[in-house]
């Protein structure tokens, strides 16, 4: 079968597209014919070497957490799943990925895909649907009523933040540049914020306080500082990417979300795309053969937003 692969860490240009054996499925394993993947950024941070202590790989190693496809085999003591079943789920980290032709799942991590829209756009939503939902709720047990500032909601979490927090019944206020505003108004987003200027003290966010701040960028410890004072006494800050301080001010609660592959919230997910009250949102579609110039455009900060990869589309 066809695959993308890396023998070694390094840039973008590690990155084959090369024939391997189609792998088998053990038990309690699914082998699954892969319609997309999606990237994600942890994905440019594996195959840098940059992510070595937390997610220690094999060579070679093919990359793609994310997957949506057909159920092609199932390995001894799977029950739920069937040959031809349509699927998504959010693979382990460390295991060969979903950029190839087929791919082995842990039965228990996949979920049915939604029956709506293109399969291969699925793989859209399982690691960013499940940040979006981990960090509001797990986290943030963010509820009716309350305020949210989602600082970087133009990225492919912050457009299913934006729609899950609108859902709960919080007042949604978000960052994002100009071209993703109206996009994020039509998924709920209660008031845009085009620019944020961390030099300003206070910030002026209209709205605040705030009960909960996600900030999806990467902010430096004074702009970090900047976020939590907008935050209500006893509110909560999340981040992607910063952890926050040690010990915030006011009774504020700062932790950073790491995701988790949970089958039980993807089906969530998916039932709220079927009956459209969650939209996946898909910049662009990319043959497998095109992966290594996708990873190099992220590396770049070129990727237009959420890129689908594609098998057997060259």
């Amino acid at each position: 079968m066809k695959a993308a692969l890396y023998r070694r860490y390094g840039d973008a240009d590690v990155l084959e597209y090369a024939d391997i054996a189609r792998p088998v499925p053990g038990a309690g394993e699914v082998l699954v014919k892969v319609a997309g993947a999606s990237f994600n950024p942890v994905d440019s941070g594996i195959r840098g070497g940059y992510l070595t202590e937390a997610f220690p790989i094999d060579f070679p190693h093919v990359p793609g957490i994310d997957v949506a496809g057909t159920v092609a085999e199932i390995g001894d003591a799977v029950t739920e799943w069937k040959a031809g079943d349509a699927v998504i789920g959010l693979l382990p980290m460390t295991a060969p990925g979903a950029a190839a032709e087929y791919v082995i799942a842990p039965a228990d991590v996949l979920a049915s895909a939604p029956a709506t829209g293109a399969l291969a756009d699925a793989a859209a939503l399982p690691t960013v649907g499940l940040t979006a939902w981990q960090a509001l709720f797990e986290v943030a047990h963010l509820h009716n009523g309350q305020a949210i500032f989602i600082n970087g909601a133009g990225g492919a979490v912050g457009g299913y933040a934006v729609q899950l927090a609108k859902a709960a019944g919080a007042v949604v206020t978000a960052t994002a540049k100009p071209a993703d505003a109206q996009r994020l108004r039509d998924r709920g987003a209660d008031r845009i914020v085009d620019y944020l200027d961390y030099r300003m003290t206070p910030l002026a966010v209209a709205g605040q306080p705030f009960d909960v701040v996600l900030n999806l960028v990467s902010t430096d410890a004074e702009q970090t500082a900047a976020l939590i004072d907008i935050i209500t006494d006893g509110g909560v800050f999340v981040g992607t990417m910063t952890s926050g301080p040690d010990e915030p001010p006011r009774g504020v609660q700062a932790q950073r979300v790491f995701v988790r592959s949970d089958a039980a919230q993807l089906r969530d997910l998916v039932q709220r795309v079927d009956t459209g009250q969650l939209q996946i949102d898909v910049a662009d579609r990319r043959p497998l053969s095109a992966i290594a110039a996708v990873h190099a455009d992220a590396d770049e900060g070129r990727l237009p937003g959420k890129t689908i990869i594609m098998p057997g589309t060259d």
